[in-house]
């Protein structure tokens, strides 16, 4: 049988040698002769040899002169889903390409081994990896996380993925920024050189999964080495590296078991060793890395899902799905930290009593203040979140007053019984939660910070009847946001009182020496801790004026 020919520079070419010369060009593996011939006739011979496909020509924006390929070919916006090779993710994290079934081969030439479990994904043909989506998303959060964002802040560029891709690369994300500074030792030892920073991060999240998260590492290296294949020229001349780097890394467990958690920096960690030793900051960068449960406040009355804990909230597993269980359509709980939940229970509200809640979202306080029977204006300066309060209020069955307004301009028509104050702070005793804000921020807003914190306790006090009470808490590690803030509101206000809180489940040795409650992610080990908090009960003398 004569071998089939094509037309297109002017003279006739061997379709299977043409298909050879293009598949070399471009480093993409063998190329059936069939295939060739579909995008041919769909795109010319010159799109087929320089890369143009339909994705090329338009479905992710590629141009002229982006790329150079193997030979001096330019693939002029060439990428893996080019000639039916596959799918990768355009940069919002969206699918792009036609799926094909070409076999694939590292960079050395030899057959790759094929993905399992948490590893590459098949295209349409069943043999062929593609770049994991959730993989991918989860360094799409991590780049964004190394130019100044919050993960919350990045959430758009996931925001194409399906939830469960969408949870997963959350996830990722959040356990390799848990593990940056332990990371560093393991891939140094494998690595010449130090490589470009998007195949630095991918070696980062692959050495937490083998090595933090203890997945199959043919999965993970070979969803390592597509997602490097899928960035361009340098990427797909850096898999070989990924690769041979990988499996190295694989085997390096006792070398990981050897290496302490990451350590807080140092404008935190100074202070914190200060405060409390260098023993309970090892313990605090110790419950940093393991992470945080899902806490549950139930309303009164209601049963909530979970361990039941000492001070009243209700502990799940880390990874909880919120909306399938028990109890969440009827509205019978929230999700609030357990240290969170304490302000409230602290203040101690009574049915009837006029309480304001300051920047009050996410409105858990706000949830358990109505849930009491108090009369609550929650103010906030967002809108937004407190639309989101709204939501959690409808759903289950409460009610307040919302008020979007700076805390500081806001005014109570009539005295108050009690405000409670979650004044804005650092967030340091949330790294477990957000392992982003320590790699992001610095101790330069501190002051300011602090000054702010000040005046709105001042401006809080003044909303009080005589004899009311301030509940002020922050979710912070510094003793400048805490202990020493609620010192200065004494020095102040002559008259003004600490009152120390006496309800279940607060150890005494929680509480200090001016009479406020110190929480801290290292208390309650056995039970996976908690966020850092510090809290205080205030109250006016009842001739105050």
């Amino acid at each position: 049988m004569a071998p089939k020919r094509l037309a297109g520079f002017g003279s006739e070419i061997d379709r299977d040698s043409l298909a050879l010369v293009i598949a070399v060009a471009h480093g993409l593996g063998a190329i059936t002769s069939a295939k060739l011939g579909r995008q041919i006739q769909r795109f010319g011979i010159f799109a087929a040899l320089f890369g143009f496909s339909e994705g090329a020509l338009g479905g992710c924006g590629n141009v002229f002169g982006r790329r150079v390929g193997h030979g001096g070919f330019f693939r002029l916006g060439l990428e893996r889903f080019n000639l039916g090779m596959g799918s990768v993710l355009d940069k919002h994290g969206k699918g792009s390409g036609a799926q094909g079934a070409g076999k694939r081969r590292s960079d050395q030439g030899k057959p790759a081994r094929s993905g399992a479990g948490m590893g590459a994904v098949t295209g349409a043909g069943g043999d062929k990896p593609r770049p994991d989506r959730s993989r991918a998303g989860a360094l799409r959060l991590l780049d964004a996380v190394a130019t100044g964002q919050t993960l919350d802040e990045a959430a758009g560029v996931i925001e194409r993925l399906a939830p469960a891709e969408k949870a997963r690369a959350r996830r990722l994300a959040l356990e390799t920024l848990r593990r940056v500074g332990r990371l560093e030792p393991v891939l140094d030892k494998h690595l010449a050189r130090r490589p470009r920073p998007e195949i630095l991060m991918l070696l980062r999240l692959a050495t937490v999964e083998l090595l933090a998260l203890g997945e199959a590492p043919h999965g993970v290296v070979n969803a390592a080495v597509a997602l490097a294949r899928g960035m361009g020229q340098k990427g797909q001349a850096a898999a070989g590296m990924v690769n041979a780097v990988l499996r190295k890394v694989a085997d390096e467990g006792a070398l990981w078991a050897s290496l302490t958690p990451q350590e807080m920096p140092d404008w935190l960690r100074e202070p914190v060793v200060a405060a409390w030793g260098e023993e309970v900051a090892q313990a605090i960068e110790a419950a940093h890395e393991a992470g945080a449960s899902l806490d549950l406040t139930a309303k009164p009355g209601r049963e909530a899902p979970g361990e039941a804990l000492p001070t009243g909230s209700h502990r799940l597993p880390v990874g909880t799905q919120v909306s399938a269980l028990a109890g969440y359509e009827a509205g019978d709980w929230w999700v609030q930290d357990a240290a969170a939940a304490l302000a409230a229970v602290i203040l101690d509200p009574r049915p009837g009593e006029r309480i304001a809640d300051l920047c009050a979202a996410p409105g858990g306080k706000t949830m358990q203040l109505a849930a009491a029977g108090a009369e609550v204006t929650a103010i906030d300066i967002s809108e937004h979140r407190l639309a989101r309060v709204a939501e959690n209020l409808a759903r289950c069955g409460l009610s307040a007053t919302l008020v979007a307004s700076d805390a500081l301009e806001w005014q109570a028509e009539a005295p108050l019984d009690a405000v409670l104050l979650d004044a804005p702070c650092s967030a340091t005793g949330t790294i477990r939660r957000h392992p982003d804000l320590p790699l992001i921020r610095d101790d330069t807003e501190i002051p300011e910070i602090v000054a702010l914190q000040a005046e709105l306790i001042d401006h809080a006090l003044e909303q009080l009847k005589p004899g009311g009470r301030l509940v002020y808490a922050t979710c912070s590690l510094l003793p400048a946001e805490g202990e020493e803030q609620i010192r200065a509101a004494l020095a102040r206000h002559p008259g003004l009182t600490v009152e120390p809180p006496t309800v279940p489940g607060i150890a005494p040795e929680w509480i200090t020496p001016e009479g406020g409650l110190r929480l801290r992610p290292d208390l309650w080990p056995e039970r996976g801790g908690m966020d850092g908090f510090y809290i205080a009960r205030l109250r006016l003398a009842a001739d105050a004026t």
